[in-house]
């Protein structure tokens, strides 16, 4: 195939690929499942009687900001909110966005209603609150007399009522409450289970319900909670890359009009540049890979990658075969560091690593196989056959390559250790009044200050023996010290929701079918056609201490295996924690495998041991004082690894530009500079960014690639000048 034929055939193929957009748009998401992998909470997903279903928070209060449950006409009136939010009854309180089901809401005041009705009382009927609280139940719904429905309405008050609240006759156990009043409070929870399928990810559409109905009724209705902290983070995200990617084609525009000086070069790399993200995100999006907001920081980072053939083809003294085997000996090493990150047991590493990776590649082919003519052509014209160059000095500075490579390891051995668990406020810039109104609703709420604990069992539901076995497992997990009890004075109960004992079950299918749902939890069986295979037990534990978390999940794998049984361990706090745990563990093995893949890869193309270790050693030197600066930039963590390696690409890219055996001349080191510049400019912009993974992987790549450029300087002096 002729070289027109095949870069016609490219071009084609590429604005196909790219086409696919339109018929399968991608819709990033932001939630705990596409940062990492959770093998519990795969197996519920996939095996749950309900279906997997993420957790939405509602809070509200009345506007006057008095009491609300003690006030049975505003009980009423969220009841019939309740009501309309469901049925779609009245259209300016129903729910209507159809980007995700609810799958099931659970309101105090609704598990209230059924805590009555079995009492044959009504509180949707009532005129006063003596209309169900009379006769008096004695002990209230936590007493040793109170069937299912008053212990899930005792169990719903604790949850979903704030700290400090009388809980009447929720548990007259308590100073100062008593069975003949209501609970009394000034704002409560709503708990929204929002379907599971890829596209139900827009939790911010329930922000805007509550803000619309928070017009339309005297309530302050507030989405509040974990996944909306999540959903928020999104929205941020996804404002911040629509800047970044219409900033940095102005930018690189004006960069390399400037640099190249030549309008034409600079329209056509932006034009390749357009055309390798469109076209790998077109094809990835046709092959259902489920992209995560986070690997929108891919974005800038491939189009700042692109730059660098340009400038070298266009600004250096280099011949088309030199530049090409520089190019290909940059791409292939920038590649074999980034590539480490696809083996990651972190997801959201994997996918960011691969995304890079493909965009790094293809950057490569549409400069070598599509602009490459062009830049060629574009600079004999400006220059004819010849070039003005000269060497920038005439004497070998071999003293600053190791001077260099020591105060790079200065910067790694002197950083502070420690690694950052991967939570939900890392999403998040630190002034956002979501971490404040989490703060408040941990201070006040066990739900919000608790975070859930998966343990998934290998049960038979219709075998007694395993039944048994289950209930006692049950009963030790809750003697953890990490696990929250609910305290009535008299009673001190361990949150642990799993199949509970009901009336005469022998089995697990049995309790199941007899016994009420958890007032927050619901069906805990897993079932694969039809039949249990397994339970998921659901255990709140101190949302704030990663720590425990993690003991928590060791422990419980012990117990599981003391007990016969098979299962996982899982939930975001002790997934998250082992997660920081594993990288603080291998990233000092990850900087070092990635050198030597480093090495090994440019061995192979440059069969000369000696530049390809100057490369490999200078990677790891950045990739070490990167990592490095990193504990400077909002904290070591998972989210900083893959910019690591990255730097650590960058840094291999650039010192093989300068290890070819001769000295820096000037129009070399003005084409290493100006790609420099202008790739460390997209990066600027996105340090610019409020997204935190954003901005800090802005922050250390604009610092790695100018450091990447200042080393491989350094490499270059190091060149016996040309004898005259």
């Amino acid at each position: 195939m002729r070289p027109e034929q095949l870069r016609l055939a490219l071009v084609v193929g590429m604005l196909l690929s790219a086409g696919l957009l339109i018929t399968n748009p991608i819709d990033p998401q932001m939630n705990t499942e596409v940062i990492f992998d959770d093998e519990a909470m795969i197996r519920i997903k996939d095996e749950s009687v309900e279906g997997k279903s993420h957790q939405l928070v509602l809070r509200f209060r009345h506007d006057d900001g008095d009491q609300i449950t003690s006030n049975l006409t505003r009980v009423q009136e969220l009841m019939q909110l309740e009501n309309e939010f469901i049925d779609g009854t009245n259209p300016d309180t129903a729910w209507s966005k159809k980007s995700f089901t609810i799958q099931r809401m659970v309101t105090p005041f609704a598990i209230w209603s059924d805590a009555f009705d079995s009492r044959n009382r009504s509180l949707e009927n009532a005129t006063q609150w003596a209309n169900v609280l009379l006769p008096e139940i004695d002990e209230g719904w936590c007493g040793s007399g109170a069937n299912a429905e008053e212990k899930a309405a005792f169990e719903a008050s604790l949850l979903m009522l704030p700290e400090g609240t009388n809980f009447g006759i929720a548990c007259p156990a308590f100073a100062g409450a008593s069975a003949s009043q209501p609970p009394v409070a000034d704002e409560i929870l709503w708990i929204i289970y929002a379907g599971s399928s890829e596209e139900d990810s827009d939790w911010d559409s329930l922000r805007h319900w509550a803000d619309r109905n928070s017009e339309n009724t005297d309530y302050e209705i507030t989405a509040v909670g974990v996944n909306m902290m999540y959903g928020k983070a999104k929205a941020i995200a996804e404002e911040d890359l629509r800047f970044v990617v219409i900033a940095s084609f102005l930018v690189l525009g004006a960069m390399l009009t400037i640099g190249l000086r030549d309008w034409q070069s600079a329209g056509a790399t932006l034009c390749g540049v357009g055309l390798v993200v469109g076209a790998e995100f077109g094809i990835l999006s046709a092959l259902g890979f489920e992209f995560s907001i986070i690997d929108g920081i891919a974005l800038p980072i491939i189009m700042g990658v692109a730059v660098d053939g340009a400038f070298w083809y266009s600004r250096s003294s280099r011949n088309r075969e030199e530049v090409r085997s520089m190019l290909f000996i940059a791409m292939i090493t920038t590649v074999a560091a980034v590539s480490l990150a696809i083996f990651s047991p972190i997801r959201a590493q994997r996918s960011l690593g691969l995304v890079m990776a493909i965009g790094i590649v293809l950057d490569w082919v549409v400069t070598r196989y599509v602009l490459e003519d062009f830049f060629i052509d574009r600079r004999e014209k400006r220059n004819g056959n010849g070039f003005e160059d000269e060497e920038l000095t005439h004497f070998s500075a071999e003293w600053v390559w190791p001077v260099a490579l020591i105060v790079l390891a200065s910067i790694a051995v002197i950083s502070p250790p420690g690694v950052n668990v991967l939570e939900v406020e890392q999403f998040l810039p630190p002034d956002d009044p979501s971490l404040d109104t989490m703060d408040d609703l941990q201070s006040k709420y066990i739900l919000a200050s608790s975070t859930t604990a998966w343990v998934v069992v290998d049960v038979d539901g219709s075998d007694e023996s395993d039944f048994d076995a289950l209930q006692d497992l049950q009963k030790q997990l809750g003697q953890h010290p990490s696990v929250i009890s609910l305290e009535t004075g008299l009673l001190q109960t361990p949150v642990v929701v799993g199949i509970s004992q009901s009336g005469n079950a022998t089995t697990i299918d049995e309790a199941a079918d007899q016994s009420l749902d958890s007032a927050v939890f619901g069906d805990m069986r897993l079932q694969r056609n039809g039949e249990t295979v397994g339970v998921s037990i659901g255990v709140l534990i101190d949302g704030e201490n990663s720590i425990a978390a993690m003991q928590f999940a060791e422990d419980t794998e012990d117990l599981l295996e003391q007990n016969g049984f098979t299962g996982v361990v899982g939930g975001d706090l002790p997934t998250g924690g082992r997660a920081a745990e594993t990288f603080e563990q291998s990233r000092v093995t990850q900087i070092l495998t990635a050198g030597a893949a480093i090495f090994v890869v440019a061995m192979f193309v440059m069969r000369t041991p000696l530049p390809a270790a100057r490369i490999a050693i200078g990677a790891i030197a950045i990739g070490a004082a990167v990592d490095g600066l990193a504990s400077s930039f909002g904290g070591r963590g998972v989210n900083t690894a893959l910019a690591v390696l990255l730097g650590m690409g960058f840094a291999a890219d650039y010192l093989a530009h300068a290890s070819a055996d001769h000295t820096p001349t000037k129009l070399d080191m003005s084409a290493r500079w100006w790609a420099a510049l202008s790739s460390a400019s997209v990066f600027i912009l996105l340090a610019m960014t409020t997204f935190p993974p954003s901005k800090n992987s802005g922050q250390l790549l604009s610092l790695s690639i100018l450091l990447s450029a200042i080393l491989a300087t350094c490499l270059a002096f190091t060149h016996r000048p040309t004898n005259h």
